[in-house]
This record gives C-alpha cells, structure tokens and sequence, in this order.
C-alpha cells in the first residue's frame, strides 16, 4: 500500500531567477519630520531548470526530486518530494503527458523524456469542458484518462485514472461492456474501506451513480482504461481523495471516449 501524503501543494520549483532592485529619491519631510522613501523591487518570475537527462522509474536523487517538486506545485500529485521515482511519481508522470499529449505507450510512458522535460518549464493547463459546472467541480476526461477537481475554477488536484475498458465480460452470469458512462452527475455518497462487490471490490468509493458507479481506488491502476466501468484511482490517492470532495454537492461531469493503447 502506498503511503498517503498531503503536502503535495506546498512543493516549489527548482531555481529562482535574480531581481532588479531600484530605489527611488526620498522624498519630502513629512509634518511629523518623518521622510518618505519611495522604494520599488521589480522581480523576473521564477523559472523552472528541469533536469538534463532522462528519469526512469525506480532512479533517485536530486534531478527526480526537481521533478517531484515542480509537478506537485502544478497540482499533479507526484507523492513526496524524497527524490525516489515510485509509483506516486509514475501516476503523476502518466497525468502530466496525457494533459500535455505526449506519447503514452507501454514501452516509454513512464520515462521523463526530454519532451516531458521540456514541457515542466511552460505546461499547458487541462482543458475544461465545463467551465461554468461549479467552482469546486470534479471533471473526468476519458480520452486522456485524467481527473482535474476544481477549487474557485482553477486545477486543484490533477490525477491519472483509470476507466472502463470498452471489453466484454461476464461474471456469475452477468454480462455487459465495460463501459464508464457520459454525464452530468453529484457526488452521491461515500463508504469508507474496501467495499465488495458483484465485480470485485472498491477502496473508499464516493457514488455517482446509486451504488454502482463510484470513483474509487484498487491494487491495480494501469495506465491504460481497464476498469469495469467506474473511475479507478490508485491506492495513496483514494485514503484522502474523498476529503477533497463534498458529499451531495459536488458536480461530477464524465466526457470523451476512453482510447485504445497500442503497445
């Protein structure tokens, strides 16, 4: 099981770039004898170094916990920034290149590339098909396999999911498509554990539709769609994400079309 943290929006970038001070005259006395000193600091933004080379799961040190930093401060939940490439960090690194659509394969989607590397400096924002659904809305993005939920209209937490398949199955003599559907939904209810059900079971699963439908977590989070039908997230996430969403209020919106992987 991974270990859940919370500290993921108090990270920073890697570098900060030097200020240009300048210093106005004083100006006149004041009636109180006191002198006015007009004083102006101008500061060029920050701007992230990335590393050098490629990252590769299961490296550490310095250059992956630059990594680590930078894509928690853009609110993709990479995990601690101890400077270990794990499994939080190949979540986040599998989220960053579906909102930047960077190649997802099975053969490079977890290496930091140089275009991954590249795109750090200067991201794109995920697109947003619901603007106007409520400022604390959770919006999933099945042809990416993201979730983006909203604080006052602004990314708060980006994560790669993972939702139905599109395959065919059957189990105790129920069939169906594996099939996440479409829509406009509210977070209905939450159930803390692991919940069995008729296919297999969840972890802290919040509702959207009855008792069948959930955001929820599992051992197994691929990075591809693979679920039966609910939005799948992994393990860390799941302990803590049900506290960032509001019980009977929030919207929940469900679009595109989960895409099929070629290896």
């Amino acid at each position: 099981m991974r270990n859940a943290v919370r500290g993921w929006l108090i990270s920073a970038g890697a570098v900060a770039a030097a200020g240009a001070m300048a210093f106005g005259q004083a100006g006149p006395a004041s009636a109180a004898g006191t002198t006015t000193v007009a004083r102006e600091v101008r500061s060029a933004p920050a701007t992230y170094v990335p590393p050098g080379h490629d990252l590769y799961y299961g490296d550490h040190g310095a250059a992956v916990k630059s990594v680590q930093k930078r894509l928690n401060r853009l609110h993709y939940y990479a995990g601690p920034n101890d400077g270990v490439y794990g499994d939080d960090l190949e979540e986040a690194v599998w989220a960053f290149k579906e909102v930047q659509g960077l190649p997802m394969n099975a053969t490079s989607n977890s290496i930091i590339t140089y275009a991954f590397r590249k795109a750090l400096v200067h991201p794109r924002q995920p697109y947003s098909r619901y603007p106007k659904g409520g400022a604390g809305r959770i919006e999933v993005n099945q042809s990416i396999q993201v979730l983006v939920l909203y604080r006052d209209n602004k990314p708060h937490l980006i994560l790669h999911i993972s939702s139905g398949g599109r395959y065919y199955y059957c189990n105790d003599g129920s069939c169906g498509y594996a099939i996440t559907p479409d829509g406009r939904y509210k977070a209905l209810s939450y159930l803390a554990g692991t919940i069995t059900v008729p296919l297999g079971f969840m972890e802290n699963p919040v509702f959207f539709i009855g008792r069948a439908y959930a955001i929820h977590g599992g051992d197994a989070v691929p990075w591809y769609p693979a679920s039966h039908g609910c939005v799948r997230l992994f393990s860390d996430v799941v302990n803590w994400f049900h506290k960032e969403v509001h019980i009977g209020s929030t919207h929940i919106y469900i679009f595109g079309t989960a895409p099929q992987y070629i290896s």
